[in-house]
C-alpha cells in the first residue's frame, strides 16, 4: 500500500511518464500536486488523463499552495477545498508554518523545514497538529538533491521531526516530490533511504496509510458535520 501524494504535475504527457514509472515501481497511487496558479487547468485535463491511466494507477490532485502570505494561504483553501482531495502548503517560514497548523481545513504542511537552519516545528506546533489533523510530509527529494553539509542539515531535521512525532503522534507523511522519472524510485529504495535517516519500517507503512486516510476523509469531508461526526443516508 504504497501512497505518494506529492509527484509534480505538469503536461500530460510528462503526467503519463511519471504515472507509468510509479506504477512499474511499485507505487499503488499517486496524486499530482499543482500550486494555486495551475491548479483550475490541470482539472480541465483530469478526465482525458484518467482515461490514459485506466487499469494502470490510480491518481488524484493536490492542490499545493505556495506562499508567505497567510490570508492568500487561506483564501485558496476556502476557494478549493471541494474540488481538491487534498490541500498541502508549503512551509519554511514560521507564521506560514503556525498559520497551516492552526487550520482544521488544510491536510498537509509540506517541509516545514524548508530553507531553515532548523526543523520549523517545535512542542507548541506540533501539538497543533495533533489536534487539528494537519499532516507534516517529509519530501525525498529533498535528499535526493541535496549533497554533503545541505544534505546532512536536511537529514538533521528530519530527525528532529521524527523525535517530535514519537512524542506527540501528529499525522505524518513521505512523499517523492518527484518532478521527472529520473526523480522517482522503487519503494524498496525510497523506504530504504527513510529507514537510514531513522524511520523504522512500521513508521514507515503508518505514513502511507496516513496518505491513504486523508484521500479517504476528503472524499466523505461534505457528509462531516462536526469533527468525528459524520452525516449518513436514510436509506436502509
Amino acid at each position: 500500500m504504497f501512497f505518494d501524494l506529492n509527484i509534480k504535475g505538469s503536461s500530460l504527457e510528462n503526467n503519463i511518464k511519471l504515472a507509468i514509472q510509479a506504477s512499474n515501481y511499485g507505487w499503488k497511487h499517486i496524486n499530482f500536486s499543482y500550486n494555486q496558479k495551475k491548479f483550475k487547468e490541470a482539472l480541465d485535463m483530469k478526465d482525458i488523463l484518467k482515461e490514459s491511466l485506466n487499469d494502470i494507477i490510480d491518481f488524484d490532485y493536490t492542490l499545493e499552495i505556495n506562499s508567505t502570505n497567510v490570508n492568500e494561504i487561506r483564501k485558496h483553501v476556502n476557494n478549493f477545498r471541494q474540488r481538491a482531495s487534498c490541500i498541502s502548503v508549503v512551509g519554511g517560514d514560521l507564521k506560514v508554518n503556525r498559520a497551516v497548523l492552526e487550520n482544521i481545513r488544510v491536510d498537509v504542511l509540506s517541509a516545514p523545514y524548508l530553507n531553515r537552519y532548523d526543523s520549523g516545528l517545535n512542542h507548541v506546533l506540533a501539538k497543533e497538529a495533533v489536534k487539528n489533523n494537519v499532516a507534516i510530509e517529509l519530501c525525498f527529494k529533498d535528499i535526493l538533491r541535496t549533497y554533503l553539509s545541505p544534505r546532512a542539515k536536511v537529514i538533521s531535521n528530519f530527525r528532529d521531526i521524527y523525535a517530535l512525532y514519537r512524542k506527540f503522534d501528529f499525522p505524518l507523511i513521505l512523499s517523492s516530490k518527484a518532478e521527472s522519472v529520473f526523480d522517482i524510485r522503487t519503494t524498496h529504495d525510497f523506504a530504504s533511504v527513510f529507514i537510514e535517516t531513522g524511520l523504522t519500517a512500521d513508521e514507515i507503512a503508518r505514513s502511507f496509510q496516513t496518505s491513504k486516510d486523508i484521500l479517504e476523509f476528503n472524499r466523505n469531508r461534505g457528509d462531516f458535520i462536526l469533527k468525528g461526526v459524520r452525516r449518513v443516508s436514510d436509506e436502509a
